[in-house]
């Protein structure tokens, strides 16, 4: 027969040698923020997969040179034999994908489209990157300074940024880089057209993550830990970048992951303009712009940067989306 386990007020008292006593005590374990937000993501399957499209196309263009010279062709090299001479269109079907050609060859010089859009991810990402890398600097410090100053410091940077939201960005991109010279900084040829793409998207950009930290700054100077700070004699730039920033870190890296995505479809605009590189260096956009003069007789050559453009544009929202999930769950 059983013996019933005692119990004495609230309280289970468990008797010596029956099974619940034998059992090891488990530990207890607290989990940090980062730890929570990655357990969220992970049940997150739609984002997981947008990161991993996301990593892999990072590893791409980082490896693209190893990748040409195993899969593909050098991207400035014609292949005239791949070209009919009478229609000047492809040989083969879809665009005159075979073995040798795995996405078929441009129909004005037979250039290998594999090799061409493997550099062109290294185009675009490189822009994007280091474009939001600029918004990212541009709009934290002058968020964070309209949020904790307030007063006509706020009132001007606002202004600054709704001006900036609604100038033609397009036109100033092109216009800018119809004047710019050659060479610039030690920069030639593409190098100056990628300098002056990062810069114009990047100060362009600012005004969007800058709102976001304003609003997240005015809520957090109003917090315990900050009067505290201010009581103990800290002063404005310890209070903002050594006690208020860590607490923006989470917004400021899911607004960069979605800012990046806008920075693409920017870069292949100007591209697709004549604003971005030069060719031959390869970018998504300018190959849509060569595809808009056959189209008609040879679509692949316009699909595939239009899916990788997609792609690429996708894989960056559903993750960002994810993230923002993750770190900020109430603020959806």
């Amino acid at each position: 027969m059983t013996t019933p386990i005692e119990t004495t007020g609230s309280a289970t008292e468990v008797p010596p040698g029956s099974p619940l006593a034998d059992a090891p005590a488990k530990k207890i374990e607290g989990r940090s923020p980062g730890r929570i937000a990655w357990d969220r993501l992970k049940r997150d399957k739609v984002a997981l997969a947008g990161g991993a499209v996301v990593l892999l196309l990072i590893v791409v263009a980082i490896i693209a040179p190893l990748l040409t010279s195993l899969l593909g062709h050098p991207i400035d090299e014609p292949h005239p034999d791949q070209i009919d001479p009478d229609l000047g269109l492809p040989k083969y079907p879809f665009g005159g994908m075979s073995a040798d050609y795995l996405l078929g060859v441009d129909p004005t010089f037979g250039r290998d489209v594999f090799s061409r859009i493997v550099y062109g991810a290294r185009i675009s990402l490189t822009v994007a990157f280091l474009a939001a890398g600029v918004s990212v600097v541009i709009g934290v410090v002058m968020g964070a300074a309209a949020g904790y100053f307030g007063g006509w410091i706020d009132a001007l940077i606002s202004r600054v940024m709704e001006v900036l939201l609604a100038f033609p960005q397009l036109l100033f991109s092109i216009a800018l880089v119809s004047v710019m010279p050659n060479s610039l900084l030690g920069l030639t040829g593409s190098g100056v057209r990628m300098a002056i793409l990062v810069l114009v998207i990047g100060f362009f950009g600012w005004p969007y993550i800058g709102r976001i930290v304003r609003g997240q700054t005015l809520s957090l100077r109003e917090r315990e830990f900050v009067d505290a700070a201010r009581s103990l004699g800290a002063g404005s730039g310890h209070i903002v970048f050594r006690e208020m920033l860590p607490n923006l870190v989470a917004p400021i890296i899911v607004y960069t992951t979605l800012i990046i995505p806008t920075n693409i479809l920017s870069e292949a605009a100007l591209s697709f303009l004549g604003a971005g590189v030069k060719p031959p260096t390869p970018s998504w956009g300018q190959m849509l712009s060569d595809a808009t003069k056959i189209y008609q007789v040879d679509p692949t050559y316009m699909v595939i940067p239009g899916l990788a453009i997609f792609i690429t544009v996708l894989a960056f929202n559903l993750f960002g989306d994810g993230l923002r999930d993750a770190l900020d769950p109430k603020g959806n």
